[in-house]
């Protein structure tokens, strides 16, 4: 569906407030208006939605894999379109594919899936996010200790040269193994930096704060955390108002009380958004997974190596927000903000994440008691949960 439309009956969330009463009118893959019901032209084809809620739809930035794929293992054309519709099952109408840690030959693999994914127009794709390998050993996660490295020259010719053509650029590096200068050539290279997998103090990341960097990967976790005489990255971020906080609210990688501190103590304009860090479980029935020759277990929500190491996260955006909503007792307009409309800021794609005229078409239809209907995408229905896929 891509001609003009009108949908009907639906509580809007257009700005910060649910509006009654109003229609959201599309056309040709963009909303054109918000307007009142008894406003629709006569000759535009109605979408009744019944009371549903209509939410903006949800913008991850950082997305390892789903549907029983996982980046790292497939970085093809193929793998980026089924992590994508995978997620479009759970709300998220704009991702980032994210590579993990991994050797050169798989970055480039990525990178020109990243540039067809782009060329094809995949529904829900939005550019690529390189999660390392320029981290620190001592806050590696489960990032293979063995591929970490620092950023050479070469390594950084090869993305301010050849990584283009990918959409939104997103990199998570580590003071350790990358240069000031480095971080504004990627910056002036137009990549959005992001600190991530470091111990760095509080001061070095003001440094590389000021040298451009202006998000912080999965605040908490891998990293140096909040102390009273070093603030370490945690404290840096929560103090630099232009800085913008990625959160994994699965309960396990942070603890509620913590998130609910965090978001009282960030300092704004910048704000802490929801991600999931998904891999490949999401969307699949799988039990486990490789991730560099290592085997990752699912058990009770959680994704752990061997050893107990968390291995990213077993929850989608959906649930996500349900969790801030109800654990944290956040207001839903400020969940549902934390998935669409901050990651949206924080990362510059400035025609997504809000219900407002000029902006795409992606949009989420909702229950009252958040189950989804269906996923929209640039005015198209890529998902509704009567067939649990396409619309027939």
């Amino acid at each position: 569906m891509t001609a003009t439309f009108c949908v009907t009956g639906a509580r809007i969330l257009a700005g910060k407030a649910f509006e009654d009463g109003k229609a959201l009118l599309v056309r040709d893959g963009r909303i054109e208006a918000v307007l009142g019901e008894a406003s629709v032209p006569d000759n535009v084809r109605r979408v009744p939605a019944h009371g549903a809620l209509l939410v903006p739809g949800f913008v991850d930035l950082q997305v390892n894999g789903g549907g029983g794929v996982l980046l790292n293992n497939a970085p093809t054309l193929e793998g980026i379109a089924a992590i994508c519709a995978a997620h479009a099952g759970f709300g998220t109408t704009s991702l980032l594919p994210t590579l993990i840690t991994d050797r050169p030959e798989i970055r480039d693999a990525a990178v020109e899936a990243g540039k067809q994914a782009l060329a094809a127009g995949v529904p829900g794709f939005l550019g690529l996010h390189l999660e390392g390998p320029h981290l620190s050993l001592a806050r590696k996660g489960t990032h293979d200790p063995a591929l970490i490295r620092p950023m050479t020259e070469a390594d950084l010719a090869y993305l301010t040269r050849e990584a283009r053509d990918v959409g939104l650029r997103l990199i998570t590096i580590a003071p350790e193994s990358v240069s000031e200068d480095q971080v504004r050539a990627l910056v002036s290279a137009g990549y959005v930096v992001s600190l991530g997998h470091t111990d760095v103090g509080a001061q070095t990341a003001a440094a590389y704060f000021a040298a451009g960097a202006t998000m912080v990967t999965h605040l908490f976790n891998a990293m140096s955390p909040l102390g009273h005489r070093e603030p370490g990255v945690v404290g840096a971020a929560l103090d630099a108002g232009g800085v913008s906080c990625g959160l994994i609210a699965d309960g396990f990688h942070v603890d509620p009380v913590a998130m609910g501190i965090a978001l009282r103590a960030k300092r704004g304009p910048g704000r802490i958004f929801l991600v999931t860090d998904a891999m490949s479980t999401i969307g699949s029935n799988e039990q486990g997974f490789e991730l560099n020759g290592r085997q990752v277990y699912r058990r009770d929500g959680r994704l752990t190596l061997a050893d107990g190491t968390l291995a990213g996260a077993d929850i989608d955006m959906l649930s996500s927000v349900r969790f801030v909503h109800e654990r944290l007792s956040l207001p839903l307009e400020d969940a549902l903000a934390m998935a669409s409309l901050y990651p949206a800021e924080a990362c510059g794609a400035t025609t997504k994440g809000r219900i407002a005229a000029g902006c795409d078409a992606d949009f989420l239809l909702l229950t009252p008691e958040l189950s989804l209907l269906s996923t929209w995408i640039g005015g198209r229905c890529v998902f509704h949960a009567t067939t649990r896929g396409l619309p027939a």
